[in-house]
């Protein structure tokens, strides 16, 4: 058997209630018990879903909240039973569900580590021999022999995740786990699921980072309100569904809105170039260089802030900034976010300001401009996006290409069977236009 997973025609349902369903017995006696079934509906989390996982794979898995992935996952890993439908995993399982669940919060973290081993199928002989990796990998050796419930949720996910990929599985289920820790500690995470796949294992992933899905998946899969609508290629897969995701912006922009003429002087006008529901605005938006000095114009290799003011007129949960930089004829050439950089930002309940700060602007000589743009936090549409409203010059001489980083030519002498060569041109370095003969 080649398919490490097989899926088919898999459904499943809960029971949804409405509001006016009596939430105790003391309420439904003191109703008479009247009509208490007709508030019931069936919710349908997964409709006849079928696919495979090919051993050695990687398949992702996206769509918006609700669109039955975790459900999903959850009945691949054993936990509940469908309504209809088969599923076939060959292999020893490890599920990235979860991470803290079956942690004892009295025991110890080193005391959590053998429970959960032994959970997940070792022997306690075998959760001993990998014990001092999984206290290295998860950074908690100064920790290990402290109550869990003194543990930050952090902590208690980084210790999940380390228990859970020292359980050698040959099929891995990772359900949007890899925004544990900080951001270095998320690169080692994602080096170890990459290292599992080297051995063979197959995985199945779960992620609203749609880049990373793009980057490190074989195929995609997208889920639809319960129903699989494309599976295949990464690239085409993730692009139809950001193409359906800017479709929904657009959907929620409202249609009349007066323009607004920037400090540049470009007019900012909705559904022209400006898309959103409008429940969170950017009211301003600044670039400065390396002085802080606000600036539309810098020399190759300087560095650059964007800074974003915004306002709210309702909490915002956990939104997404983005800001990007594109080539006047649309190619682009940086882009970047918080959920990438592994920043979950609170609930934003007034107005503010958020800055990225970027080191060095390596880019060609040549007109670029910055878009900027705040997401709700799965993606599933934007806020207030502005698209090619803010213009950024580049100075820098004239060369092909869109990148210009600091650059060292070195010629050195080779052996030659003619006479010998009695000059040896010295190293030139060329930075931002300098030249040191």
């Amino acid at each position: 058997m080649n398919d490490a997973i097989v899926v088919e025609n898999l459904s499943k349902h809960f029971r949804r209630f409405e509001k006016d369903r009596p939430s105790s017995l003391k309420e439904a006696a003191l109703r008479g018990f009247r009509n208490l079934n007709r508030s019931e509906t069936k919710f349908w989390a997964l409709r006849d879903v079928s696919f495979t996982v090919p051993r050695g794979k990687m398949i992702g898995i996206i769509g918006q909240n609700g669109a039955g992935k975790s459900t999903l996952l959850r009945l691949i890993g054993g936990v509940g039973r469908p309504d209809s439908g088969k599923v076939k995993v060959s292999g020893r399982i490890g599920a990235l569900l979860d991470l803290t669940t079956g942690f004892h919060p009295d025991l110890t973290g080193r005391e959590n580590v053998f429970v959960s081993g032994v959970i997940c199928g070792l022997t306690r002989a075998e959760v001993a021999e990998r014990l001092d990796d999984i206290i290295a990998f998860a950074e908690l050796k100064n920790f290990i022999d402290n109550p869990v419930r003194t543990y930050s949720t952090g902590m208690q996910m980084r210790l999940g995740f380390a228990v859970a990929v020292h359980t050698d599985p040959e099929v891995l289920l990772i359900d949007e786990v890899l925004a544990v820790g900080d951001l270095a500690f998320q690169d080692k995470c994602l080096k170890r699921i990459k290292e599992f796949k080297q051995y063979g294992c197959s995985i199945l992933f779960i992620s609203h980072n749609l880049g990373q899905t793009e980057q490190i998946c074989d195929e995609v899969i997208w889920l639809r309100q319960g129903e699989l609508v494309a599976k295949g290629n990464p690239e085409v897969v993730v692009g139809e569904y950001t193409a359906e995701l800017a479709s929904e912006t657009r959907r929620r922009t409202p249609i009349e809105q007066p323009a607004i003429i920037t400090p540049s002087g470009a007019e900012l006008a909705v559904n022209k170039n400006r898309f959103g529901s409008m429940e969170m605005e950017i009211t301003a938006v600044e670039l400065f260089d390396s002085r802080g000095v606000p600036a539309t114009e810098l020399n190759a290799g300087e560095a650059l802030s964007v800074a974003i003011e915004f306002t709210t007129n309702r909490p915002i949960d956990h939104p997404i900034f983005s800001i990007s930089i594109s080539r006047d004829d649309g190619f682009l050439c940086f882009d970047a976010n918080t959920s990438a950089q592994g920043l979950q930002l609170p609930v934003i309940e007034q107005n503010g300001k958020i800055v990225l700060h970027i080191e060095r602007l390596d880019l060609s000589g040549g007109r670029y401009f910055v878009d900027v743009g705040i997401y709700e936090k799965e993606w599933t549409y934007g806020y207030d996006y502005h698209w090619h409203v803010y213009p950024l010059e580049i100075r820098a001489p004239e060369s092909k290409g869109i990148l210009r980083p600091p650059q060292l030519w070195e010629l050195s002498e080779l052996a030659q069977k003619a006479e010998p060569v009695d000059t040896i041109l010295r190293p030139r370095f060329i930075e931002q236009g300098r030249t040191n003969l």
